[in-house]
């Protein structure tokens, strides 16, 4: 399975941090280490929320993460390498106790040598090879279904099979033999150059990261680089396209789309995305990132303010196998004001009667805690600023609201709660339970209703932490009416701890983030897991155990608690949500924007979940002519629905976004059955 995680916690759980060049042959553990990993080893088995203890079985577990998070596509170590280090499988637990991180040490010494000494063949033997193209064979990517290799054969087929891909995938974009020749090789010559850029802080960060992450996810260390450079994305400095990357075996995959950034703006680059090659400017030559560090293909996207930068990519709807397309950025900072919430109207006629319906997209739960705490009467926040556009959509006379909650990622527990209280009366709207077993509730005191009309909460799976508690107390109350995908299922929360506090060292040490609560809500449910499951559920391509918590082994599980006592609207039955079902249902089988929606979604779930690529070129280029066809009929089948006689007057039928379009029509057909 693959984590979904940003750039920041990605460099600490892989071979991705930034580092200076040095001998990695002098690469060993320095004594602050072991004094780091005894320390974090006490937090974790004190203070963790699991109380579990790192123990013979943890131990097996972080030997086994290790391995996998050196060489995840099981490429370059051996069964037998794996099998000579078992003596360590059970050990791990009381070497970290006693101040002991060798192993990892010396397990990455033996990677090493198989890394340099493969890609060293690499391009000796492969590289210029001229491949034939006409057998029907496959290379499997998903190396999750693949064992350790028992020989170099083995490998030596894997290696054939990676080369000879990328040499097709170049050869159908026009190249010619000694330009992919030119290109394999700088890759790998490239590859070669940023693995010797590793340094002992790396390889640390990374073998920490495999214990802390036994005990859940979202329990990481922060080295002190990566504690700087996430403080550093913490304060916006950098300017870029806004958008969270992830290594996918060789390629740079897009995670989360950042709001108010150039990508979420242009509505070009999407989740799950591959990006292939970056640019600079409008003439600059596309560099070839496959098979790039992180952080090095982060680096050529960021760039001055008001520059450009162009990606070529693979879109997630036409696959790896599909053709690449160039996309074009302006980078700039991302902005508080492009973060806050927003919204707009959209009219729509309906059985004869003309209904002027809200959106509020609100990008994540924000408060300015610097403005407030200097008594600023003007400081931002979710619930303020919430607060304020519905007041303006209301004098502009709207029937309904729609919340778009796609793609928040979350932010302050307060505002999820303060934001809550807008749209009921008053009560609990969460439960925060520590370690302990100690419940604590989090309320609504204020008994004004700033909104009491018809409600929807648009929801995808990338709505996550605290958009689950709002969309989850909405869904608890009756309040309104939640409509799209089941949420991320983050039901866990962190605090940071500096390491300093209990390490007198001369040499710097990193912080831990470490899960010490879980919410709860007001039924007793968790939203760990399961998130929230919208009343009505609307096309999907991504799979729970692909995406979201559920990707997660180690996830802690979903379980139940008391509730707690609040007082239902009768805003929302099950009669209401029945009939809207039914509703969209008929709309599924007849609307052709809504079925060429589903059958779009329909082509991402397959091509995620297709993971054999094929080495035959007739195949492959097959492949990619279907999909530029399937594009095509899908944007003519646009320009026909728009200019659709009785529609073209209707903003509504004007929505280039599928997802926000349903979701009004829900709404519509809320407040058609609210007025009667």
């Amino acid at each position: 399975m693959k984590k979904n995680v940003g750039v920041i916690i990605f460099l600490l759980a892989s071979l991705q941090s930034i580092a200076v060049s040095v001998d990695t042959t002098q690469l060993r553990a320095k004594p602050v280490f072991g004094k780091e990993a005894r320390v974090i080893s006490y937090l974790l088995d004190n203070n963790h929320y699991r109380k579990i203890h790192f123990n013979d079985s943890l131990s097996s577990v972080v030997f086994d993460a290790f391995f996998k998070e050196l060489d995840n596509s099981k490429i370059y170590f051996l069964a037998s390498d794996i099998q000579s280090f078992d003596r360590y499988r059970l050990k791990l637990d009381d070497l970290t106790r006693t101040e002991d991180v060798t192993p990892a040490f010396e397990i990455f010494k033996v990677f090493q040598d198989r890394y340099r000494s493969r890609l060293k063949d690499v391009i000796a033997n492969l590289v210029g090879q001229n491949f034939e193209y006409t057998a029907d064979e496959y290379y499997e990517t998903d190396r999750d279904k693949a064992g350790w290799a028992k020989s170099n054969d083995e490998l030596n087929d894997d290696w054939r099979k990676i080369i000879k891909s990328q040499a097709l995938s170049l050869k159908l974009t026009g190249k010619k033999q000694e330009e992919i020749k030119e290109i394999l090789k700088k890759r790998y010559e490239r590859l070669l150059r940023s693995f010797d850029q590793l340094n002992s802080e790396d390889i640390f960060s990374i073998y920490m990261n495999c214990i802390t992450e036994a005990y859940d996810p979202h329990t990481n260390y922060l080295s002190p680089k990566a504690t700087d450079l996430f403080k550093q994305s913490m304060t916006l400095s950098l300017e870029g396209i806004g958008a969270k990357l992830q290594t996918e075996n060789d390629n740079t995959k897009v995670v989360e789309i950042i709001p108010g950034g150039p990508a979420e703006k242009s509505k070009l680059l999407h989740p799950n995305d591959f990006i292939i090659g970056v640019a600079q400017g409008k003439d600059g030559e596309m560099v070839d990132v496959i098979g790039w560090r992180i952080d090095e293909v982060v680096k050529l996207i960021k760039g001055p303010k008001g520059s450009l930068v162009r990606l070529q990519v693979l879109p997630a709807e036409t696959g790896l196998n599909g053709p690449p397309v160039i996309l074009s950025f302006v980078r700039e900072k991302v902005k508080l004001e492009d973060q806050a919430a927003k919204k707009k109207t959209i009219n729509y006629s309906v059985n004869g009667r003309n209904l002027k319906l809200g959106v509020i997209s609100l990008p994540s739960f924000y408060m300015d805690f610097e403005a407030y705490q200097k008594g600023d009467p003007n400081y931002r926040s979710t619930t303020r600023d919430v607060k304020k556009l519905i007041q303006e959509l209301q004098t502009e006379g709207v029937a309904g609201i729609v919340m778009d909650l796609r793609n928040n990622g979350g932010g302050s527990l307060s505002e999820a709660i303060d934001l809550t209280g807008l749209f009921i009366k008053d009560g609990p709207v969460v439960q925060v339970k520590n370690s302990g077993d100690r419940v604590e509730i989090g309320v609504d005191q204020d008994k004004q209703i700033s909104y009491a009309g018809p409600l929807v909460v648009l929801t995808n799976r990338f709505s996550a932490s605290a958009s689950e508690i709002f969309a989850g107390a909405i869904q608890d109350y009756h309040r309104g009416v939640i409509a799209g995908e089941s949420t991320y299922g983050k039901g866990t929360v962190q605090q940071v701890i500096d390491l300093d506090r209990y390490i007198n060292d001369s040499d710097k040490v990193g912080e831990l983030k470490l899960t010490f609560q879980k919410f709860y809500r007001v039924t007793g449910s968790s939203t760990q897991h399961k998130g929230v499951t919208p009343d009505i559920q609307l096309p999907s391509a991504l799979r729970p155990e692909q995406f979201g918590e559920s990707a997660s082994p180690s996830a802690l599980p979903w379980d139940v608690i008391k509730k707690t006592d609040f007082q239902k609207t009768p805003d929302v039955t099950d009669k209401l949500v029945v009939g809207l079902t039914k509703s969209y249902q008929d709309r599924l089988k007849f609307d052709p924007t809504l079925k060429r929606y589903a059958g779009e979604v329909e082509d991402i779930r397959k091509n995620l979940s297709e993971t054999k690529i094929s080495l035959n070129e007739v195949k492959r280029k097959q492949e990619m002519e279907e999909a530029e066809k399937k594009k095509a009929a899908n944007a003519n089948l646009d320009t026909k629905v728009a200019n659709k006689e009785g529609l073209s007057g209707d903003d509504l039928s004007k929505l280039k976004d599928e997802y926000l379009r349903e979701g009004l029509l829900i709404l519509s057909d809320l407040v058609t059955r609210h007025i009667g």
